[in-house]
């Protein structure tokens, strides 16, 4: 049977798998792997498998007890081997990468911060401050402007919004840099601006919450941050 892998640890991990189980309906039960000064976390892999909420859950418990007892590099959902030998020739072989991972992510979690800005004050704002486009807007309401203006001051605002949240997402980066060991910017989605994951040690953790909660309320309600964490260092595998 083919044999699904959840995370790697270095062999002294503390892997305390007692109450967890894997994925698959009935969920399957875990175990270690060794090979190369490693061990992996597997169970045996279910025919069919899909990303059901059920399973995906499970693959997260098992990587965060996983990270609660020391560094961990978790997998990704769906990784699957053709058996325990395999996975064991595959930790000897990998055994540098893997072992200088495990030591980069060492004491550390991963913070994952989103955020996005209400449109109404950061349009207002916009016209506020841009005379071009507070100027393009008047002669739109007042008739008086040509047929091209709505395109023009669309993309007079447009480029301003860029502007205004890229500075905006490099402070906010710049203020939590220095609390954190790697960061890795995602694309954002929806309204936000901002997707970045920081990778946080535990001596820098408090303050990198206390921080990151004062530049969310120095930024005002017009601001919604989303801090998640901490998780395994999904980012920085």
């Amino acid at each position: 049977m083919s044999v699904y892998v959840y995370a790697v640890v270095d062999a002294g991990h503390r892997t305390a798998l007692d109450g967890l189980s894997g994925v698959g309906d009935p969920p399957a039960a875990l175990r270690v792997v060794d090979g190369g000064g490693l061990r992996a976390v597997v169970s045996d892999a279910p025919d069919g498998l899909r990303p059901k909420r059920r399973d995906l859950q499970a693959h997260q418990r098992v990587q965060e007890s996983l990270l609660r007892a020391g560094a961990v590099l978790p997998l990704r959902f769906g990784l699957v081997a053709p058996d325990d030998e395999a996975v064991r020739q595959a930790l000897a072989e990998r055994a540098p990468q893997y072992t200088e991972r495990l030591h980069s992510v060492r004491d550390c979690a991963e913070y994952n911060l989103k955020v996005r800005q209400d449109e109404e004050p950061l349009l207002r704002g916009i016209l506020e401050s841009s005379a071009e486009a507070r100027g393009l807007n008047q002669d739109i309401r007042d008739g008086r402007a040509g047929p091209d203006a709505p395109v023009r001051l669309g993309e007079i605002v447009a480029g301003e919004v860029l502007a205004r949240q890229r500075a905006l997402g490099a402070g906010i980066v710049e203020a939590l840099r220095p609390f954190s060991r790697e960061l890795r910017t995602g694309q954002p989605t929806g309204e936000d601006f901002l997707n970045v994951s920081l990778l946080v040690p535990g001596e820098h953790e408090e303050t990198f919450l206390t921080t990151e909660s004062s530049v969310a309320d120095q930024m005002g309600e017009d601001f919604e941050f989303r801090l998640n964490g901490p998780l395994p260092p999904y980012s920085f595998v």
